[in-house]
């Protein structure tokens, strides 16, 4: 169990950082870009550090406090969960 929830996690967060890159490409490129919505959906799931990684490694929503207190919350909300649960083994 626990070793499935390390890697669903991992999972989600290396969508969420694929996802703020092709998001960050489409910027540049003006094109269709990935709802902030859908983002914060895929933080709120388990992506939140991929997505602080994302944001901070690509410079991608970094201005938008939303995203910048928001992401990192969220990953510290999910790492203490992680460590709590590996602490009690």
């Amino acid at each position: 169990m626990d070793l499935a929830l390390l890697a669903y996690i991992a999972v989600m967060s290396m969508i969420l950082c694929i996802f703020m890159y092709v998001d960050k490409s489409r910027a540049k490129n003006h094109e269709w870009r990935i709802s902030e919505k859908s983002l914060f959906t895929l933080a709120i799931l388990g992506g939140a550090c991929g997505g602080v990684l994302g944001m901070y490694l690509f410079r991608h929503k970094t201005k938008h406090n939303s995203f910048a207190f928001g992401f990192p919350l969220l990953a510290a909300i999910h790492i203490f969960f992680i460590v709590r649960m590996l602490s009690q083994y």
